[in-house]
C-alpha cells in the first residue's frame, strides 16, 4: 500500500470509497520525507522538487533533488546513454530547476544515503538559467542570502530554520489548546500605545503634501478613523478583556515597533505569543512561562533532530546541549536588587556599568546567566521607572511584580508581569506617566467590574527561533526581515 495512503487510513480511519482519484491525490501529496521515512523498495515513485545539484560523468548523471518537505533530498540516477534521455532535456537539469521525477526507488550504493531513483522519466518543469541562478556555490554568506529573501529558503540552512519555525509554532497552539487556553484575534490597528514607549507606526488615509516632521496640524477627524491609529506593539491590553471572561486565552500573531534599532536582536515586524490569565499571580505566570519553554524546546529536539544536526554542525557548536541544560534545569528565580548586587560585586568591566535603576543590558543578563548560574535565571520584582504602566506595583511603591526570563547567550527571551488590578491605583499610574486616561477608559472597566489578579507575558517568536537554530542575527529566522532601512519588496 502507498505511503501516504496508509498515513491517511491511520490517522483519520476513512473508507476507501472517498479516494475516488487516488492517483491524483497521490500526486499531489506524496513527498520525499514520505519516501525516505518509509521506504517501499523496488517500487515505482513520483517526486517533485528543485534539483540542488547535479553532476555526470557523462554517462550517467546524479542530481539531488529536495522538496523541502526534509533537510536531505534524495539522488536520482539517470543513465545518459538510454535512449529516452534526450540530449536537449538533459541539458534542462540544471541547479534551481523544478522537476518532477519518476523512477524506480532502490538501496544506494553511494555513503551518505540509503536510498536512491532509478530514473525513468522527467520532466523539467521551471528551467533554471544556471549563469544567473545565485544560489550556485554550496555555501554562501547570510549577508548576500539576506538580499535575496525570496531564494535563500532554498538552501539547507533556511530550510532547517523554515522547518523549526514551523513546529514551534504549531507547537505554542498545541501547548495552550492542550491546557485549556483559547485562542484570540487582537486587532493588528489600534488607538493605543500599549507599551507607552511611542515607538509605533502610524496608520493613515490622509494624504501628505509636503514632508513634515510635526502632527500639530494635522486633524485626523479627517482620517479613515476619525482619530489616530497604529500598528499594533502588543495584544495585551486587549487579550486581558477577553481574559477576564474566558480565564485563560493567548494571542499570536504579529506586532510592529518603530524603534530604530540596527541590534542582531530587533525587528520592525515580528511575531509575539502573549498568553493572558484571570487569577494567576507573579509565581503562576513564571510557572507557566518556563513550562512553555521547556515544552517548545523538547519539542523541536524531538520532532526535528535531523535540521537540529544540521544546525549543530553548521550554525552552532554545543547548540543541542545548551538547549537541553535549559530543559533540564530548575530557573533560578532572583530579584533585580539581587541581580545588581551580583553584577557590582563581579567587578567585571561591563560596557555600561550596573547600578540599581538601571535596565539590565545584554552583557548584564549573560553573565547572570553564562558565568553566575550557568543556567536559566528569571528576574522579577523591576524598578517601576522603566517598566509598562500596567504592571502590579510591589509595596514597596518602588518596584514592580515584573519578570524576565533570561537565558544563556542571548539574554531576555520572556517579558511577563502580574497586572495592576486595583483601579485607583492604576489611575494614578496613568496620571503619573501624563498617558492619555481617556483612551485607556475601556482598560479601566475591566478593574472596575469584576476585577481580579491576573497576569500574563510575552515570547517573541523570531528570537525563540533564532535561540533554537543558533543564527546569530534575528533577520535570519523571519522569512522576509523588516528592519530600518530595510524593505525588500
Amino acid at each position: 500500500m502507498n505511503v501516504f495512503l496508509k498515513k491517511v487510513l491511520s490517522y483519520n480511519k476513512i473508507d476507501l470509497a472517498i479516494l475516488i482519484n487516488f492517483k491524483v491525490i497521490n500526486k499531489m501529496f506524496a513527498s520525499i520525507k514520505d519516501i525516505l521515512e518509509n521506504p517501499i523498495l523496488n517500487s515505482n515513485v513520483t517526486i517533485n522538487g528543485w534539483i540542488r545539484t547535479k553532476r555526470s560523468n557523462g554517462k550517467i548523471g546524479f542530481i539531488e533533488i529536495n522538496d523541502g518537505s526534509t533537510l536531505k533530498g534524495i539522488q536520482a540516477v539517470i543513465n545518459e546513454e538510454e535512449s529516452q534521455f534526450a540530449e536537449k532535456d538533459l541539458k534542462k537539469l540544471t541547479t534551481g530547476a523544478s522537476i518532477s521525477l519518476t523512477g524506480l526507488l532502490v538501496e544506494s550504493p553511494a555513503k551518505g544515503q540509503n536510498y536512491e531513483i532509478k530514473t525513468y522519466s522527467f520532466n523539467v518543469i521551471g528551467e533554471t538559467d544556471s549563469k544567473t541562478y545565485p544560489l550556485q556555490k554550496k555555501r554562501h554568506t547570510f549577508e548576500f542570502l539576506r538580499e535575496i529573501p525570496h531564494l535563500r529558503i532554498r538552501t539547507n540552512t533556511f530550510g532547517a530554520i523554515a522547518r523549526v519555525r514551523n513546529k514551534i509554532s504549531y507547537k505554542i497552539h498545541e501547548y495552550f489548546q492542550k491546557n485549556g487556553f483559547f485562542y484570540i484575534n487582537t486587532p493588528i490597528i489600534t488607538s493605543n500605545d500599549g507599551e507607552g514607549a511611542g515607538e509605533l507606526f502610524r496608520v493613515s488615509t490622509l494624504k501628505f503634501n509636503k514632508p513634515t516632521n510635526t502632527l500639530s496640524n494635522i486633524d485626523f477627524k479627517d482620517d479613515f478613523f476619525g482619530k489616530e491609529a497604529f500598528l499594533s506593539v502588543t495584544g495585551q491590553l486587549h487579550g486581558e478583556a477577553y481574559a477576564m471572561a474566558l480565564s485563560k486565552i493567548y494571542t499570536f500573531g504579529p506586532t510592529f515597533r518603530a524603534e530604530n534599532s540596527n541590534t542582531t536582536r530587533h525587528a520592525s515586524e515580528f511575531w509575539m505569543i502573549e498568553p493572558e490569565m484571570a487569577f494567576y499571580k507573579l509565581d503562576d505566570n513564571i510557572t507557566l512561562a518556563e513550562d512553555l519553554l521547556k515544552y517548545l524546546l523538547s519539542s523541536i529536539l524531538n520532532e526535528c533532530s535531523q535540521d537540529m544536526d544540521f544546525l549543530e554542525s553548521y550554525i552552532e557548536k554545543g547548540l543541542i546541549k545548551k538547549l537541553e541544560n535549559v530543559i533540564n534545569s530548575n530557573f533560578e528565580v532572583i530579584t533585580y536588587t539581587k541581580a545588581i548586587e551580583i553584577l557590582e560585586s563581579s567587578r567585571k568591566n561591563f560596557e555600561i556599568k550596573p547600578y540599581w535603576g538601571i535596565d539590565l543590558q545584554t552583557d548584564h543578563e549573560r553573565f547572570l546567566t553564562e558565568e553566575t548560574f550557568k543556567k536559566p535565571v528569571v528576574v522579577i520584582d523591576y524598578p517601576k521607572n522603566f517598566k509598562a504602566f500596567y504592571m502590579k506595583i510591589n509595596k514597596d511603591n518602588k518596584t514592580v511584580k515584573g519578570m524576565d526570563i533570561l537565558v544563556p547567550r542571548i539574554g531576555e527571551i520572556i517579558g511577563g508581569s502580574e497586572r495592576e488590578d486595583d483601579l485607583q491605583k492604576l489611575e494614578n499610574r496613568i496620571k503619573e506617566l501624563n498617558l492619555n486616561i481617556e483612551h485607556l477608559n475601556w482598560y479601566l472597566d475591566l478593574r472596575r467590574f469584576g476585577s481580579t489578579p491576573h497576569s500574563g507575558f510575552g515570547l517573541g517568536l523570531e528570537r525563540l527561533v533564532q535561540y533554537s537554530t543558533g543564527i546569530s542575527n534575528i533577520r535570519d529566522s523571519i522569512p522576509f526581515p523588516r528592519t530600518p532601512k530595510n524593505l525588500y519588496f
